[in-house]
């Protein structure tokens, strides 16, 4: 312990020697010339979720935000003057339906304020959805994001066939009251007739109280059967009238303070409430290993797997490294508004993996490009979601034996259900709308224990097919062409450089160097400016926990993570190693990711 502390006062002397002499942010930093009174844009963060209490913390350093204290600090916006509008924000974050119905009714008394609520999300879960539609003036979804209202299902699990007659054991309950049926799973092979009863009432109020709620929010005509009918692409979501827009998050904010007429954001809740001194940035900058580039050209080294946040596939294949959604969007960012970075080259070696992940730093990528110019050196490999980052570049280069392309989404899940039945073990789906026969299989539609009917194949495909066509217009626009100039080289297939470059996937034939003379070029530098390379890494509170905390479950994955036991990614490295980037492009599939840019094979040359 006493090593422990003595690293912390050292790491935190630097920090603040640091913060007293490094260079002073860039003046064209719009956040610190935004006034700090006057009309403000009120945020919450609900990124992080909105557990019941805290969970225990770093020395206590980090205060995520709990459900009570985000009750009451919507309870105080509603009578504040100087909050002109509300900007919620989502993420991908998922929490409890008695939760969110009070959160929707809470933002739902804003809007009766008459305060513009605007609500913000990169996929919506059936109880984030319900609290958007609740409570928000207007929903807005990203892009690559999908609303997967799905419907309400219970699932249980019946082992007594293998506990009685495989195992052989002796299985002693009593049960008091007919209904209780808690043991049933232990002594059945299915549910009793009072068991399914009592376990369907509740399913049946939860859903009418669900459905009432969205009706509420968003009254409009067909809302009941589309919020059952799930999941969709944000463009079939906003057909459906269940989102008002596709847009990313920043975009969104900055177009809701200016509707609103606040000239400043207030952050009320979640991530950057207590971020109110420059010096405590600084230092929380210092110590997250968000330095600043000393030289005019920056190297941004993009290699691996693509996630949102490394989980790794919530310990399938183990945690961490990659290409993460979070860490690059804040190394882009802050390499957008440093002025001494005059140019910036992308080296991607990258598989792919999360198509929401590979659109979300495809964005920060082509807000980068605006500023200042964007030189992609290909290595081994920039495919599927790797070409997607790529194709944001103004001049991609790569090499003959590089791989590009396959331009293309893949998506799906590994069920147990026929496995379970053959050791004995049942499950049983209880829908909570009985009276539709695809209701079971649609609300079950990520379970391992069910597979998809036709119906429910069909509505996921439809959702994937969003997402390609999604992928195709973001190569055209990034490429500056069309997509029907993108779709012969599209459906998944691969090219070397060499044939890439003549289908216009490729701009030049060349390695890292010639990017970096590119880069040089278009920033009209002189050839001795210096190039420094710089990383996506994550800050010292995520590297100690071994994750970063971007969900409620991130306390138990820091558990699993911090106690050594051995995990598969390390008998991977050992038997295969070759294999490894991409197995671990698939695992955000166990992190609840339904659809994947990635390639699902290895390539090895020796």
């Amino acid at each position: 312990m006493k090593r422990l502390l003595s690293l912390l006062a050292v790491l935190t002397l630097t920090a603040l020697a640091a913060g007293c002499s490094g260079r002073p942010k860039a003046s064209s930093d719009p956040e610190s010339a935004r006034p700090h009174t006057g009309p403000s844009l009120v945020v919450l963060d609900l990124t992080k979720g909105v557990p019941e209490k805290q969970a225990p913390s770093f020395l206590s350093v980090v205060h995520q935000g709990t459900f009570d204290e985000l009750v009451r600090t919507v309870s105080a916006i509603a009578d504040d003057k100087s909050a002109q509008g509300v900007f919620v924000r989502f993420g991908g974050a998922s929490f409890g339906i008695a939760r969110a119905m009070e959160i929707g009714e809470a933002l739902d008394s804003l809007r009766k304020k008459n305060k513009e609520v605007v609500c913000h999300a990169e996929g919506f879960t059936n109880t984030t959805f319900y609290a958007a539609a609740r409570g928000c003036s207007k929903i807005i979804l990203s892009a690559a994001g999908t609303v997967e209202t799905i419907g309400i299902a219970a699932q249980l699990l019946y082992a007594h066939k293998l506990l009685a007659e495989e195992l052989h054991l002796s299985i002693d309950f009593l049960q008091v009251g007919k209904f209780k049926g808690a043991e049933e799973p232990l002594t059945r092979d299915g549910p009793s007739d009072e068991a399914r009863t009592s376990l369907q009432s509740v399913l049946t109020d939860m859903r009418g109280s669900w459905l009432e709620g969205i009706a509420a929010g968003r009254p409009r005509s067909g809302m009941a059967d589309a919020v059952e009918d799930g999941p969709y692409s944000a463009k079939r979501a906003k057909d459906l009238g269940l989102i008002d827009e596709i847009g990313y998050s920043d975009d969104a904010r900055e177009a809701t303070r200016k509707a609103v007429g606040a000239v400043r954001d207030d952050v009320r809740f979640g991530p950057g409430r207590d971020d109110k001194s420059d010096d405590l940035g600084e230092l929380v900058r210092v110590l997250s290993g968000d330095t600043s580039v000393g030289a005019p050209i920056a190297l941004v080294r993009a290699t691996g797997s693509i996630s949102m946040s490394g989980s790794g596939g919530g310990g399938l294949l183990g945690g961490g490294g990659g290409i993460t959604s979070k860490a690059m969007d804040r190394l882009l960012l802050r390499l957008e508004k440093d002025d001494d970075v005059r140019a910036v080259v992308l080296r991607i070696d990258s598989p792919g993996g999360s198509a929401l992940a590979s659109d979300l730093i495809w964005h920060r990528l082509m807000k980068l490009r605006e500023k200042k110019p964007l030189v992609v050196s290909v290595g081994d490999m920039a495919a599927s979601g790797g070409y997607y980052l790529a194709c944001a570049g103004n001049v991609i280069f790569a090499e003959p034996a590089s791989i590009v392309g396959s331009i293309g989404v893949v998506g799906g899940k590994i069920g147990f259900d026929h496995a379970l039945e053959l050791i004995g073990v049942h499950a049983e789906t209880f829908a909570a709308n009985p009276a539709n026969p695809n209701a079971a299989s649609r609300a079950a539609y990520e379970s391992p224990l069910l597979g998809w009917d036709d119906a429910t194949r069909a509505r996921v495909l439809e959702s994937m097919t969003g997402v390609y066509d999604l992928f195709l217009a973001r190569i055209a626009e990034g490429r500056k062409t069309s997509v029907d100039n993108i779709s012969p080289s599209a459906e998944g297939r691969i090219f070397s450089g060499t044939e890439g470059k003549r289908r216009g996937l490729v701009d030049e034939i060349g390695g890292l160097g010639a990017a970096i003379e590119k880069a040089r070029e278009l920033a009209k530098l002189p050839a001795s400016a210096r190039v420094e390379g710089v990383e996506s890494t994550r800050g010292l509170l995520e590297t100690i926990t071994g994750g970063d905390g971007d969900s409620e479950s991130s306390e138990q994955a820091t558990t699993a993570t911090m106690t050594g036991a051995a995990r598969p990614v390390d008998l991977v490295r050992e038997a295969a190693p070759d294999l490894l980037p991409f197995l671990t492009s698939l695992a955000p599939l166990a992190d609840g990711e339904r659809m994947l840019a990635a390639v699902p094979y290895a390539i090895v040359v020796r």
